[in-house]
């Protein structure tokens, strides 16, 4: 199988060139130009495209339990919407509850995606508890390629971790040499606001936000940041919202601590209002951390500018609005958590990012494909283009129109988080290990196609 992508504009994290790229059997091996190929070779013509690294999105949902249900994505839909959108990897939450075993989650987890995704993809192992057996476990863990963990400092009584647990979680961590990402809330303090306001008949969506407000998420920033500095862990920070976080973040960082940090394209773009809509559609933006006000876009743009924010993921969470969304009509705190952007994260990046002026082609790179790869293992088989790396590329119309909506989106869920919104640019041929999976905007590949990829650790 081979394939040469010609005349395109080549964009990496730090370079800029035209050229052609020649792939076979699943890598790249030239990049050059007129580059010489066999006669019967499939070209791409790339003129007036950029050509991108396949993009990654370190933090997803698609396999979701929530009380009695689960999120309504499978790993076909997924992977299809995310090819769509640009994305060729996917690094999937593995999230085992308090009393389950990581390893029997990990067996659940990889066997619905094995035969069905049609992009590659990874887990962060979930920890919800610290004992000797997660102890064994995680090594085991380690040793099947999966080199990150999981950890909440929030949802008490399911998946919170102690203190005493987050240390030992941490060294652990430290030991095997991975690196942990982590939810940073205040697991006690959510539950005791969350009491407050509904004692106070305050059970509306709009409510979500004053039950977890941005001291709640700096307060467990903070104290990730220390556990961190007393174990030597490398800690990466998921879906950092607003700026009192961020300074906490940055506090530790510029003291020695190992520290990586995440931005959501739904914080970059929505705010709370969203969540304080009428007629309890709020219920849809319901996500944690929740939507912050407006002010603090302009501090994560700016994080991602000065690439001190190293990656924008989607923490794509599907659930519909009729029949899941809406079993928290009467209490905000039975609302599934979480928004469906898995396919539109690249366009409304590169709209109100790059387009925008917010930053620049090199940072929409870093920050969507190779600060991922780089922080969890996957550089530069994946993450960049160059001779010896996956086929993963992105052929990227720059004039292309459309606006999201859910008539068109090929997520399995009944609403979209930015339905009317007016976006620029599309991936209009998406490669993974040089098969077609996206031509002219459309989906052509295979189910099944996408493999499971073993990474190394890298943080020592």
């Amino acid at each position: 199988m081979s394939l040469l992508i010609k005349n395109g504009d080549i964009v990496t994290a730090d370079d800029r060139y035209k050229a052609d790229i020649y792939c076979e059997r699943e890598t790249i091996t030239r990049i050059g130009r007129n580059l010489e190929v066999p006669p019967d070779t499939p070209v791409i013509d790339a003129v007036g495209k950029y050509v991108f690294p396949g993009f990654i999105d370190p933090h997803t949902h698609i396999h979701l339990p929530f009380k009695d249900f689960c999120a309504k994505d499978t790993h076909a839909t997924a992977s299809r919407a995310a090819l769509l959108g640009g994305t060729t990897t996917l690094i999937e939450m593995c999230c085992p509850e308090r009393g389950d075993e990581p390893l029997d989650a990990l067996d659940i987890w990889r066997g619905k995606a094995e035969g069905n995704s049609a992009c590659d993809y990874s887990f962060h192992i979930g920890v919800a508890r610290y004992d000797e057996s997660i102890e064994r476990q995680l090594r085991d863990v380690v040793d099947r390629g999966l080199p990150s963990f999981k950890i909440y400092l929030a949802y008490k009584g399911s998946y919170a971790l102690s203190d005493e647990e987050l240390y030992h979680a941490l060294r652990r961590a430290k030991e095997l040499g991975v690196i942990v990402t982590a939810h940073c809330e205040n697991a006690d303090l959510v539950v005791e606001l969350q009491k407050k306001l509904l004692a106070e008949g305050k059970t509306g969506p709009e409510w979500h936000y004053h039950s977890r407000p941005p001291f709640v998420e700096a307060e467990g920033t903070h104290r990730l940041m220390t556990f961190a500095q007393a174990t030597g862990a490398h800690v990466y920070v998921v879906h950092l919202s607003c700026g009192e976080a961020l300074r906490a973040a940055m506090r530790a960082k510029y003291a020695g601590v190992h520290a990586y940090v995440e931005a959501l394209i739904q914080h970059l773009t929505l705010d709370k209002t969203y969540a304080e809509l009428p007629d309890f559609e709020g219920a849809k933006y319901v996500m944690s951390t929740p939507l912050r006000h407006k002010a603090n876009q302009d501090i994560l743009w700016n994080g991602l500018r000065q690439r001190f924010i190293h990656t924008v993921a989607s923490d794509h969470a599907p659930f519909d609005f009729k029949g899941q969304k809406d079993r928290g009509r009467d209490d905000f705190t039975r609302i599934p958590n979480g928004l469906p952007c898995l396919e539109d994260r690249v366009k409304l990046l590169y709209t109100h990012g790059v387009l925008d002026g917010r930053i620049d082609l090199h940072t929409f790179v870093d920050c969507a494909a190779t600060q991922a790869a780089r922080i969890f293992g996957l550089f530069p088989r994946k993450g960049t283009i160059q001779p010896g790396s996956d086929a993963d590329l992105v052929v990227f119309d720059p004039n292309h129109e459309s606006v999201i909506s859910r008539d068109t989106h090929s997520m399995n869920i009944d609403y979209s988080a930015f339905e009317g919104w007016p976006v620029r640019g599309r991936a209009e041929t998406v490669t993974v290990r040089g098969a077609l999976a996206v031509r002219d905007g459309k989906f052509v590949g295979t189910g099944g196609h996408g493999i499971m990829i073993e990474r190394e650790p890298t943080h020592f």
